[in-house]
């Protein structure tokens, strides 16, 4: 499958923090939530990232409007009353047998613990290196951040030239009373096989799937069956895309259905 063009010296030197970023003009949330009783018992790694990590605040249209903590970002109260809507990645990694690298999300997650989703799905923060518009090089980089976070996969394993980015979506998912989603989420796909060593702190269990197994998961979701659920936003991906793009990941025709000017706005 034919990658993009590499980064060019000048990316290289904002990967590394040398230079600003991208002008943007953007509207600062500065008020941060206290932590309540309830957050005493929240996980003391997932705790962390929910307060020291900031999210990219985002209008419809994909425009950077601001930045607000992670924690801000998925309180559906916050969501609900203030519209907040952050920028997101769903990273699709199939081996080099099309099969498609899941993971099953760890217990202390905040947003939706133990459900199986695709091989990675996170933010790209409010830094220079995941602000980058061109090329998309921020989420890739981002993307590229996280598969090690979380499944161990070196980076020089998942080059950032290698993420397709096919699309945008654009959804709202509440997780439990308190917490959710509301993402516009680039979907990303690469074809690569690779080590995991999955981090406990972010991941319960992974597996690879071909097409039948896939169907075979979604049946046990729809029926309940072994406790199987599964993330809001990969089952608005394979419920709209996936199949489709399954097969021109195979033909190496992803490029046929790149389409980054459409935001899809889907509903879960």
């Amino acid at each position: 499958m034919a990658g993009k063009e590499a980064p060019s010296a000048d990316d290289e030197s904002l990967i590394a923090g040398k230079r600003s970023p991208p002008s943007v003009d953007v509207t600062v949330v500065a008020e941060k939530e206290a932590p309540t009783a309830d957050d005493a018992t929240m996980d003391a790694v997932q705790r962390r990232l929910m307060f020291e990590d900031e999210c990219i605040l985002v209008d419809e249209n994909d425009n950077v409007v601001g930045h607000d903590s992670k924690y801000n970002c998925h309180l559906m109260e916050k969501i609900d009353s203030e519209n907040l809507l952050h920028r997101a990645f769903s990273v699709f990694l199939f081996n080099s047998k099309y099969e498609l690298l899941l993971q099953q999300r760890s217990e202390t997650k905040v947003t939706f613990p133990r459900v199986w989703t695709n091989t990675c799905c996170s933010h790209p923060l409010y830094r220079d290196s995941e602000l980058i518009e061109k090329d998309f090089l921020g989420v890739r980089n981002a993307a590229q951040r996280k598969l090690l976070d979380e499944l161990g996969i070196q980076a020089e394993h998942v080059p950032v030239d290698q993420f397709v980015p096919v699309g945008r979506m654009l959804y709202k998912a509440p997780s439990d009373g308190k917490w959710g989603e509301h993402e516009l989420d680039y979907l990303l796909f690469t074809v690569r096989d690779v080590e995991v060593n999955p981090n406990p702190d972010e991941v319960a269990d992974v597996m690879y799937v071909d097409r039948e197994k896939l169907k075979e998961l979604l049946r046990k979701a729809d029926s309940r069956e072994d406790d199987i659920k599964l993330s809001p936003w990969f089952r608005l991906v394979v419920d709209n895309f996936m199949f489709k793009w399954w097969d021109h990941v195979e033909k190496g025709t992803l490029g046929e259905v790149v389409d980054l000017k459409t935001i899809h706005k889907l509903t879960s």
